[in-house]
């Protein structure tokens, strides 16, 4: 993965709450919080520390091949 896309992933993962997320099985919602604790412990702050700037920047940079969706 691109650095912009561990942006975007990590904030995601710090922001959303696991207990909301439909899912099938809950090993799952245990799966994306061991990856959002395992992102925290070895990324570095460039990802981590992220401001909202260049969250939205990451996020677009993201997005810009997804045809209008």
């Amino acid at each position: 993965m691109w650095s912009a896309d561990w942006v975007v992933l990590f904030d995601w993962l710090s922001s959303v709450d696991l207990s909301q997320l439909p899912v099938e099985h809950k090993a799952v919602k245990q799966a994306l919080a061991d990856l959002a604790s395992n992102m925290e412990w070895n990324l570095n702050a460039d990802v981590t520390g992220s401001t909202s700037e260049e969250i939205k920047r990451a996020r677009n940079e993201v997005s810009k091949d997804m045809n209008g969706e």
